[in-house]
């Protein structure tokens, strides 16, 4: 039976809805819509101009319609009279294919064909920082080690536990928080579910750590490497597949299944064009190619590699019912990791991927002992050249990835004129 908002509006008191959707850089875009006019807005959607966000239209195209998801439905915890809606795009009467929820739904009614459903967990990483950015906001947080720290932890109790409240309240099942290895830096942990409904949970969740962290006068950023001498801001992705309710990644004697296996040979044949979608901005490979930090190690993959219990590596296997994907950090688009993911994995499973060696090695201290293992691109621009190269992701997604790469094309062009005060120090007497 599909859900009536404007009957929802009245029974919870919902006086406006935020009617959102995420563009193609991972930005939330909405409208908020009092509750007397959500009925015509479920039927049509919001009008949007294309243009006016990241998702390559011009100023000529007609309409964007955001349809509001009733599923979706989020009562802000923190200001119950709003109800956020995650939304689906229209053009033209017709689904636009170069969307990012779109994206992943398609994936999923891919999978669905053959029975097979992708459920997924997401860790998500983020800074508490000053309003201006310039720094930490705990000026206290200064250990080489702060990982775990509990005074750093507790002297944010106020923010971290409205955030953990809220989704108590929510019914995500929040079983973690704790202070992450960077000063100023936190993860929150909640069950997984289906991978649709976690993306949703995931882009929520960045606007619920950002407003309520505002409400204290701080900052939440999940950018990936806001400060160069600091870990930087993952987000490991946990991921299984079910079918008919049984967790189809499950092998014999603890380790993953044969359909697992090939799930994972599907991610590494794809790893190099994966990382344009799961690493997606400049500052994303000051993460993933980082020297030594303050605390010792960078905890993010330099190599496409996979493994069991070992966090040097962009795959870790830590139970034999699911994997953990490394490579993606805080600016990854909710949608599009999880499609690209799945996309992969399942021309792993058509094709029957081999995913190589398994290796227990360190991979930050021996990694350059093993031969033939692929390097993950060194800088925005590679990755868009392999994301160009790749048939599996540009078959998968249609015209997704060439809307996806004029946008973020222009993007690495607006900052390869960016003349830097690095090239002025060392260049300027030359």
């Amino acid at each position: 039976m599909t859900i009536d908002l404007a009957d929802v509006a009245q029974k919870q008191g919902i006086k406006y809805f935020l009617i959102s959707y995420t563009d193609l850089f991972g930005n939330q875009r909405a409208k908020l819509v009092p509750a007397v006019a959500i009925g015509g807005m479920q039927k049509n959607g919001a009008g949007f101009a294309g243009f006016a966000t990241w998702l390559d239209m011009s100023p000529a195209d007609p309409d964007l319609f955001a349809r509001p998801d009733p599923e979706s439905l989020i009562q802000l915890p923190w200001k119950p009279e709003v109800g956020w809606l995650a939304a689906d795009l229209w053009m033209n009467g017709a689904p636009v294919e170069a969307s990012p929820r779109n994206a992943l739904k398609s994936q999923i009614a891919r999978a669905a064909e053959r029975g097979l459903q992708m459920k997924t967990g997401v860790e998500c990483e983020f800074f508490l920082i000053t309003p201006d950015g310039s720094g930490v906001a705990d000026t206290a947080d200064t250990q080489a080690k702060p990982c775990y720290d509990q005074q750093a932890l507790m002297r944010h109790y106020d923010v971290i536990t409205e955030i953990c409240d809220a989704m108590l309240a929510l019914g995500w099942k929040p079983y973690q928080n704790d202070h992450e290895d960077a000063n100023g830096q936190f993860e929150m942990n909640w069950e997984y579910d289906d991978a649709l409904v976690t993306a949703d949970r995931h882009a929520f969740f960045k606007y619920m750590a950002k407003s309520i962290a505002e409400k204290h006068g701080l900052r939440a950023t999940f950018m990936p490497k806001p400060f160069v001498h600091l870990t930087g801001n993952g987000c490991h992705m946990h991921v299984s597949i079910w079918k008919g309710g049984e967790n189809v990644f499950v092998g014999e004697n603890g380790g993953l299944s044969p359909l697992g296996l090939k799930f994972i040979g599907g991610v590494i044949h794809s790893a190099d064009a994966l990382a344009a979608i799961t690493n997606p901005t400049v500052n994303s490979y000051k993460r993933i190619n980082a020297p030594r930090t303050l605390s010792g190690a960078t905890w993010a993959p330099n190599s496409v590699t996979w493994t069991g219990n070992n966090r040097t590596h962009m795959i870790r296997v830590p139970e034999g019912d699911r994997f953990e994907l490394r490579l993606a950090d805080g600016a990854a688009n909710p949608y599009l990791m999880a499609a690209a993911t799945l996309a992969a994995g399942l021309d792993g499973i058509e094709n029957e991927r081999d995913p190589g060696p398994h290796l227990d090695i360190n991979m930050y201290t021996e990694g350059h002992s093993v031969r033939d293992v692929k390097k993950l691109p060194l800088n925005m621009l590679d990755a868009l050249r392999a994301l160009e190269g790749s048939d599996v992701l540009k078959d998968a997604f249609g015209m997704l990835v060439p809307a996806y790469l004029r946008l973020k094309h222009g993007e690495w062009n607006d900052y390869a004129r960016h003349l830097t005060q690095w090239e002025r120090d060392t260049t300027l007497d030359c």
